[in-house]
């Protein structure tokens, strides 16, 4: 197996660890103090790394869980995703902008209003393209429940985004 080393293998990740935790604690300011708490405790267990079946997971287990606790001590508001986590719009008029800005809005709402635990698994999905079995691995679950659970957020998110589109509810 190849030497990990810190800065090659998982000062990279930092940008995935505060996305998660954003997505958990809705705070940027929380975001980074879990990230570097993170990158803290891995630093700490680097005599354990070889150990590791995936120092990726390892740290956003790690992450996730930071991100829960202060999250629920801090017991904080919802804050809307930051534009630049967003994909740029090809929208050639200010108004379809403007459309495809408040679409984008809408569907941050609605995944901020799913179950946390549908919330994480289509955050770590759709927006950081982890796999089923990473995913299975990072929230401790089997990858059938980490699919059922990503197919009734998708199918949540959806249907609520139709409802109101198409009947503005």
């Amino acid at each position: 197996m190849q030497e990990l080393s810190f800065r090659n293998d998982i000062l990279p990740l930092k940008d995935k660890l505060f996305r998660l935790a954003l997505r958990i604690t809705f705070d940027r300011a929380e975001a980074e103090d879990v990230v570097q708490e993170t990158l803290i405790r891995a630093w700490n267990k680097r005599d354990e790394w070889s150990q590791f079946g995936s120092i990726e997971a390892y740290c956003l287990t790690v992450a996730r869980n930071l991100a829960i606790d202060r999250s629920e001590r801090k017991d904080s508001r919802t804050l809307e995703l930051t534009p630049e986590m967003e994909q740029a719009s090809d929208a050639s008029s200010p108004y379809e902008k403007l459309v495809n800005k408040e679409r984008m809005t809408l569907i941050h709402r609605l995944m901020n209003k799913l179950p946390e635990k549908q919330r994480l698994i289509m955050q770590l999905r759709d927006i950081e393209g982890k796999s089923y079995k990473e995913i299975a691995a990072v929230l401790s679950l089997t990858e059938e429940q980490v699919k059922v659970n990503l197919f009734r957020a998708r199918q949540k998110v959806k249907q609520t985004f139709i409802d109101i589109e198409g009947y503005g509810l």
